[in-house]
């Protein structure tokens, strides 16, 4: 089957082409992120692992964080401002799906950039959740939170999931491939100059270093 040509021809009629979209702090947060909360769910009801467990969602909250920054002064598509927008900006991208005319910018669509968001923000919420469980502050109370808000993550992700597969059929390109490689399809002028690969190399040896003293207990102020 052919691609439509309003897929891969822009007004001017030039043609898209694969431009670098994600830089890598990007990148690497986003796979470091996703191995941190799939470790901390699989050790989440494990005594024997709880140091493991502390260290995973640490090390989360710290990736988030960093996050945060690199979305203030970070490269043009990993800023909030580029894909924080209004509910009625959300709500319009959702009626010109209904429509047929889904979103075809090369960075995060309205929705998405505002699930990502929310994501963040509830890890940092178990995060602290849990080290008020750690500390053993407000009983049985702050764990109950904790594992509430953790599951809602859990259901978060799997909707994000399911909506890259699915606007990976829609734009007719793998997104979840794009989060590996940084390029997406777009016009030249769309694309970003710098991957920032040293800056993404220090937000990857910063998180496994972090992780390294979380788990050998050298920040006993989290675990203890």
């Amino acid at each position: 089957m052919n691609t439509p040509i309003s897929n891969t021809v822009g007004a001017t009629g030039k043609l898209k082409q694969e431009i670098l979209v994600w830089d890598m702090p990007v990148r690497v947060f986003h796979w470091l992120l996703v191995i941190c909360f799939s470790g901390a769910w699989l050790t989440s009801e494990s005594e024997r692992l709880a140091m493991i467990h502390y260290a995973f969602g640490y090390t989360a909250c710290l990736l988030v964080l960093i996050r945060l920054v690199w979305g203030v002064i970070g490269t043009r598509y990993a800023r909030f401002s580029q894909f924080l927008k209004s509910p009625k900006a959300v709500l319009e991208h959702f009626m010109a799906m209904l429509r047929g005319h889904p979103h075809h910018d090369v960075g995060h669509n309205p929705a998405g950039g505002l699930v990502m968001f929310a994501l963040m923000l509830l890890i940092l919420l178990i995060g602290f959740t849990g080290y008020l469980t750690v500390k053993e502050f407000f009983g049985n109370f702050a764990s109950e939170v904790h594992e509430a808000v953790a599951s809602l993550v859990l259901g978060l992700v799997i909707v994000h999931i399911v909506a890259a597969i699915g606007m990976s059929v829609i734009e007719r390109q793998n997104l979840v491939r794009s989060m590996v490689t940084g390029r997406k399809k777009g016009f030249p002028e769309q694309g970003i100059r710098y991957p920032q690969y040293l800056i993404g190399a220090v937000v990857f040896l910063g998180a496994l270093y972090f992780f390294y003293l979380t788990l050998s207990g050298a920040l006993p102020a989290l675990t203890q």
